[in-house]
């Protein structure tokens, strides 16, 4: 018998945990269209993209986008092809409960998602499905929509509703999809429905609402259909962000930056505190006894609000596109609007320029490792699932930015694995060309 002498690139293969699975994900106003078919109500996206069209950069909107409320057939045949196991997608609030209350449940809507998840499971694709992606029912948008308190009973509800006719079958929800950037996007710079701009006030109520909404939504599932079998979790939006040097004011800032971005939603599900970080408390009041305010902008939980979010996680979702380095000196002082949430923080940052980079992108793996790291050693190493990660690009087959990509962070999330991390999938953004919100489709 020959002695085969294997090859470098055969020593050094890598494999991830038979366990570890791979998917894709999309959102429901990005891809499905048929915005009024099948007994769908109107989406505040909806509304946005008729009374203010200019606002979405190439004058389109959701109308059709990739058209999968009629097409999702192809698109359970594309995951297939691609021969991943998971499929994350999000179910339209309104194309199930059109007025946005329980009260009437749409036949249509529920028959849709009924066809899709069977459809995946006849093709051994496991059904990862996010409650809410953005897609608010306008008619709750006009009654305050996340800047009223009732939405947590509101969202609820509509949980319910989607545990009760897809349960039997769908194992694995996300609540709420990366609540910094919706809050962000709508209340703070408003690129994002419902353009309503007070970023140092309307944007830490949005957060709230939507922590106490998550946490409404877990307790349901888990006092009443936790028979079911699944785990819920949310997904949080996260940056790396390292300090730009060894300086007490540039570490500070970069766990200031950290604090402000995952650990405003982590701490309060994760930590045994069951609150906010104490540091994204004391600058939040210091700015606000600095622009003569009597209390805090920052509204503060009840005792029995931060006992009712304590433990509402059942693993950790985290979608993640690139790093920063973060700095403090005397040139952030006047840099943000006031008050604002980055006035609040006082944090500059920027990215490495060596980095492959493309839109608001930047190809830096090694930051998805130290993420993850973080993450382990900041909330005692949670079960984490990647249910977001990609590279935008316009470029056709001439691909190798994306590959490049791809390559960099898998390879980080090996690495994270070897360090520790119980990260247990991976899902790509996205499974198909998308309505991009206001970005449309550049």
């Amino acid at each position: 018998m020959k002695n085969v002498t294997k090859s470098k690139t055969q020593k050094s293969l890598r494999k991830f945990p038979d366990d570890f699975f791979f998917g894709a994900a999309t959102s429901s106003y990005q891809i499905e269209g048929a915005w009024n078919e099948g007994g769908k109500g109107w989406s505040m996206w909806d509304h946005l993209v008729r009374t203010d069209p200019g606002h979405i950069r190439d004058g389109t909107n959701g109308d059709v986008a990739a058209n999968s409320y009629h097409f999702y057939e192809k698109d359970v045949a594309i995951l297939k092809e691609l021969g991943v196991n998971v499929y994350r997608f999000s179910v339209s609030w309104p194309r199930i409960l059109p007025y946005g209350r329980a009260d009437y449940v749409n036949p249509e809507g529920i028959a849709y998602y009924n066809k899709l998840i069977d459809l995946l499971l006849a093709n051994n694709i496991t059904p990862f499905l996010t409650i809410y992606h953005w897609e608010l029912p306008q008619n709750l948008n006009e009654q305050g929509g996340w800047l009223n308190e009732d939405i947590a009973g509101w969202f609820g509800d509509y949980a319910r509703v989607l545990y009760q006719n897809f349960g039997d079958r769908v194992k694995l929800w996300l609540t709420i999809n990366e609540p910094y950037v919706h809050c962000l996007l709508g209340y703070g710079s408003v690129n994002h429905a419902p353009r309503l701009r007070s970023p140092g006030i309307k944007y830490y109520e949005c957060g709230r609402n939507i922590l106490l909404a998550h946490a409404r939504a877990y307790h349901i599932y888990d006092n009443e259909f936790r028979h079911q079998g699944g785990r819920v979790g949310m997904a949080l939006d996260a940056e790396m962000s390292m300090p730009s040097s060894n300086s007490p004011d540039d570490i500070q800032a970069a766990e200031d930056s950290m604090m402000f971005r995952l650990g405003q939603y982590a701490h309060p599900v994760l930590t045994e505190a069951g609150n906010y970080p104490q540091r994204f408390i004391d600058l939040i009041a210091e700015a606000s006894a600095r622009q003569g305010l009597s209390e805090s902008r920052l509204r503060s939980f009840s005792q029995e609000q931060i006992d009712y979010m304590k433990g509402t996680s059942d693993f950790l979702a985290i979608n993640h596109y690139s790093s920063n380095y973060a700095y403090r000196n005397a040139s952030v002082v006047n840099m943000h609007e006031v008050p604002s949430m980055m006035d609040d923080m006082q944090v500059g940052s920027y990215m490495d320029p060596s980095w492959p980079t493309v839109s608001w992108i930047g190809t830096y793996g090694p930051g998805l490792r130290k993420l993850l790291v973080y993450i382990k050693d900041t909330y005692n190493n949670p079960t984490i699932y990647i249910t977001e990660n990609g590279f935008a690009s316009s470029t056709g087959l001439n691909d190798d930015g994306r590959v490049n990509y791809f390559r960099q962070y898998l390879t980080a999330v090996l690495d994270a694995i070897d360090d520790g991390v119980n990260v247990k999938g991976y899902c790509a953004w996205s499974l198909m060309d998308n309505f991009e919100w206001d970005w449309g489709y550049m």
